[in-house]
């Protein structure tokens, strides 16, 4: 099981290392820790579960953040109209993005980031993304708003891009170009 303790903290050079692309099918061992990754982030949704082993709510977790340099990614959350997005996925890429951006009301967090970091994050309003699940099922999917966010977030850590490197450092409240609003 996947702890807090298995999370790399920002500073650890594998996060800003692009990550390797995992050989398809994927193998039993790659498939067992995207499971792992994907059962941490329902764990840290459950509150008897997290409180039990002090996990960090997650809606997103890449293999850099638990030391393991590979394109694996797992989220698990529901959007705004509860709609859920629950995948363990080999080799996301983005293939196409909107014009239009759009930013968390918020801003964002990260289970590698143990410290407040003020800013609108600007990303795309929406993304295609494909990538292969756990199945060996090659995906295509098309993700709009808070669920885009998530996915870009998560691809970043895959490329060795924090999600602060996207704050404006002048002035990390101006709202971006071209940009929607999205309330959490």
């Amino acid at each position: 099981m996947i702890t807090m303790d298995d999370i790399i903290r920002e500073g650890n050079p594998i996060l800003t290392k692009e990550a390797k692309t995992v050989p398809l099918p994927a193998s039993d061992t790659d498939k067992a820790i995207l499971n792992d990754m994907l059962m941490y982030l329902k764990n840290s949704q459950d509150e008897t579960t997290a409180e039990k082993y002090d996990l960090r709510p997650g809606v997103g977790l890449a293999a850099p953040q638990i030391g393991i340099s590979k394109r694996m990614v797992a989220v698990h959350f529901e959007d705004f109209n509860e709609n859920l997005y629950s995948y363990g996925l080999f080799n996301p890429r983005i293939v196409s993005h909107s014009v239009e951006k759009a930013y968390l009301s918020t801003g964002e967090g990260c289970l590698s980031v143990d410290r407040e970091v003020p800013g609108f994050v600007p990303r795309y309003a929406r993304i295609t993304v494909k990538a292969t699940d756990l199945d060996d099922n090659e995906l295509t999917i098309r993700l709009k708003g808070f669920a885009a966010i998530v996915f870009q977030h998560e691809i970043d850590h895959l490329n060795g891009v924090m999600f602060y490197d996207h704050i404006n450092k002048e002035n990390p409240f101006e709202v971006p170009e071209n940009s929607r609003e999205i309330d959490r």
